[in-house]
């Protein structure tokens, strides 16, 4: 826990110490109030922790987007990263040499053309589609990382 997450916490025991005092020389006729009036201090601290890893994780999201990125450990999100891409790019190559030889043989020149025409077509395409599963996913942290009161 960091120096900040120790003085919160610091914080949070001098407000119940100060509120058990309170009921001590007020007496139990202001107890439900003392006590209503620690918990709204607890809800705002846990508004305001909530509210930052909301936004902490917001930021985080948006600039996977805008690096094209997916989560770690998960599959690719179909947003064609260089990942995809390349490994698109090594297979049709891959297949480009039996599919040449075939086209040369049945089909001469113009079957090569057609056949690199058709590989072509199918890198352009991929690498402009956007699937209905495009969009960057969070590369958020382990929720064990952050201290709760942070």
């Amino acid at each position: 826990m960091d120096a900040k997450g120790r003085t919160r916490d610091h914080e949070l025991k001098k407000d119940l110490d100060a509120t058990v005092d309170a009921r001590r020389e007020l007496g139990s006729d202001y107890e439900a109030a003392l006590v209503e009036s620690f918990l709204e201090k607890v809800e705002q601290r846990l508004d305001s922790t909530v509210d930052r890893r909301v936004r902490r994780q917001l930021a985080e999201q948006q600039m996977v987007v805008a690096r094209g990125g997916s989560r770690p450990g998960k599959p690719s999100s179909g947003d064609g990263g260089f990942g995809e891409r390349f490994g698109l790019g090594i297979v049709t190559l891959l297949l480009a040499i039996p599919l040449s030889a075939i086209a040369v043989v049945n089909a001469g020149l113009l079957g090569l053309i057609v056949c690199w025409l058709g590989i072509f077509g199918v890198n352009a395409v991929h690498s402009t589609w956007r699937g209905p599963w495009s969009g960057g996913r969070s590369r958020g942290r382990d929720r064990d990382s952050y201290s709760d009161w942070e």
